[in-house]
């Protein structure tokens, strides 16, 4: 193996551990799974690569055995059994769940793709859980239903006094 080689695959492995270090979450997927091994089309990769970046999640293919050495002593290192076969990498930096909702998504809609495995916020899921975890609302839409189920009662006690008053006033 040549010095140059070398280099790239260690510049690999520490821009993996880099974005690793950033995240809340990582998923593996198979991003070949029908029987005749076809892949993604580069149309549904581009539209699925789109929805990602608009998660804010990020999306890459490396190969395994970089994946395996960059996890290596990390939170992330019980996604070493599942580096078999085509993988590919998502990380959320902000919304812990984004990976697997989104992917999941595109999964429907492809048929194409299947969870391997994730960690979120340190935790080991498998494929089932990844799934699992993809039926989990966003943080933001988790208050907004927060704060919805605050103002329902706080508005109905407003336009209760509020008829009491005007009754009053009659």
């Amino acid at each position: 193996m040549s010095v140059e080689s070398q280099k790239l695959k260690a510049a690999i492995i520490d821009e993996i551990k880099e974005k690793l270090e950033k995240a809340q979450s990582a998923v593996i997927i198979n991003y070949m799974t029908d029987a005749e091994n076809k892949g993604v089309t580069v149309e549904e990769a581009t539209a699925m690569r789109k929805q990602l970046r608009e998660a804010n999640v990020d999306y890459s293919v490396y190969k395994n055995t970089l994946i395996a050495k960059a996890i290596e002593g990390t939170k992330y290192e019980g996604l070493k059994d599942v580096l078999s076969g085509p993988s590919a990498l998502a990380v959320s930096y902000e919304d812990a769940v984004a990976p697997a909702r989104v992917l999941s998504a595109a999964m429907k809609s492809m048929n194409k793709m299947s969870f391997k495995a994730g960690v979120v916020e340190g935790v080991l899921y498998d494929a089932k859980g990844c799934q699992a975890l993809a039926t989990i609302p966003s943080r933001d839409e988790l208050i907004a239903k927060f704060m919805g189920s605050i103002q329902s009662p706080v508005g109905k006690m407003v336009r209760t006094f509020q008829a009491i008053a005007d009754a009053k006033a009659e």
